[in-house]
């Protein structure tokens, strides 16, 4: 059945791991989707009951593939088609990293003066 055959790259776009079509390919071009420690191509037919070692910018996933989608759909259905066996070591890793990480925002009062500081310095300096 020709329906069956579902490609790697449109597999891993469609469960929403990445956001496109085209990251996937690259992701596979640049051998960040293993199976046994072997790096795969784009084009390798997804089988049900397959695991692959996916690295994304944000996780290192390890999944494995529980049914097949053809086109992306909601991430309700998406995670249907899969199953997470990512080791708890690598999510303790992660959730560490999203603690510590910089949302880029300044904290209240810290940084730059407020235009009451630049006055009292102002003031102070004798300008």
């Amino acid at each position: 059945m020709e329906k069956e055959k579902l490609r790697l790259d449109k597999y891993l776009w469609a469960i929403r791991l990445f956001k496109t079509r085209s990251l996937a390919s690259e992701a596979c071009e640049k051998g960040m989707v293993k199976m046994n420690g072997n790096s795969l191509k784009a084009s390798k037919n997804v089988v049900a009951g397959d695991t692959y070692e996916v690295r994304t910018k944000a996780k290192k996933w390890l999944i494995q593939v529980t049914g097949l989608l053809h086109k992306r759909s909601s991430y309700a259905e998406a995670i249907q088609c899969y199953t997470d066996i990512t080791p708890p070591e690598e999510l303790e890793r992660i959730s560490f990293e999203a603690a510590a990480f910089h949302t880029g925002k300044r904290l209240s009062k810290v940084g730059r003066p407020t235009k009451k500081n630049k006055r009292d310095l102002d003031a102070f300096l004798g300008h």
